[in-house]
C-alpha cells in the first residue's frame, strides 16, 4: 500500500497574491478584515472565493493529505481556511526567524522545518517562493525515494487551477507507480 502524499500549501503568494505594482489585486479576489494573532489592528486581505471548493475539492479525492506551511501558522486554518470555506486540518508549526529575507542560506526559509516534520514522507508542495536550490532538495530528495513536487504560482496572480490538476495527476501517477511496484 502507497503512503498518501502531503500537500502543503502556503498562503501568502499562493492563496492571497501579491499585489501588481500599481497596486492593484486579481478582480477575481475578495477583500477581507481579519485579525491576525500577535497584531492590535486587523489587517486587510484578499482571497479568491473560487480557491475554497478548488482546494475542498482536491483534498476530497483523498489523493492528498493537506496541511498549512505558512509564516501564518495557527491563523491558516483559524482565518484563512474558514474563510474560504475549506474543511479543517491542521499546519507545520513554523518558527518566527528573525530574518529579513525569505532566502536566508539561499533557499525557502521554511524548507529545513517542513522536511524534518515530512520525515520519509512523499510530498507537493504549493509555495510560491522555492529557489533552484529547492528544486535541486526537491530533486535529491524524489531520488531518494521520497517523492517530492514543487509547484511554483506566479505570487501577483497567486494559485490557478492548473497549479491544482498538476498536483492531482502527480499524485495519481505516484499512487499508480507504487501499486504496481
Amino acid at each position: 500500500m502507497h503512503q498518501i502524499p502531503f500537500l502543503l500549501l502556503d498562503i501568502d503568494g499562493v492563496l492571497i497574491p501579491f499585489p501588481a505594482q500599481d497596486k492593484s489585486t486579481p478582480a477575481t479576489h475578495t477583500r477581507h478584515q481579519v485579525q491576525v494573532t500577535g497584531y492590535a489592528d486587523p489587517i486587510c486581505v484578499w482571497l479568491n472565493p473560487e480557491h475554497g471548493p478548488l482546494m475542498a475539492d482536491a483534498i476530497n479525492t483523498g489523493l492528498v493529505r493537506p496541511m498549512w506551511c505558512t509564516s501564518w501558522r495557527i491563523d491558516a486554518p483559524r482565518l484563512i481556511g474558514p474563510l474560504l470555506g475549506l474543511p479543517a486540518f491542521e499546519h507545520i508549526e513554523l518558527p518566527r526567524p528573525a530574518i529579513t529575507t525569505s532566502h536566508p542560506d539561499g533557499y525557502l526559509w521554511k524548507r529545513d522545518h517542513a522536511e524534518r516534520w515530512l520525515a520519509d514522507s512523499p510530498v507537493v508542495w504549493i509555495d510560491d517562493d522555492f529557489t533552484p536550490l529547492d528544486h535541486q532538495w526537491a530533486a535529491d530528495r524524489t531520488a531518494a525515494g521520497r517523492a517530492t513536487l514543487l509547484v511554483e504560482p506566479d505570487p501577483h496572480a497567486g494559485l490557478q487551477p492548473e497549479h491544482v490538476t498538476t498536483a492531482l495527476e502527480w499524485a495519481i501517477d505516484l499512487a499508480s507507480s507504487k501499486e504496481a511496484a
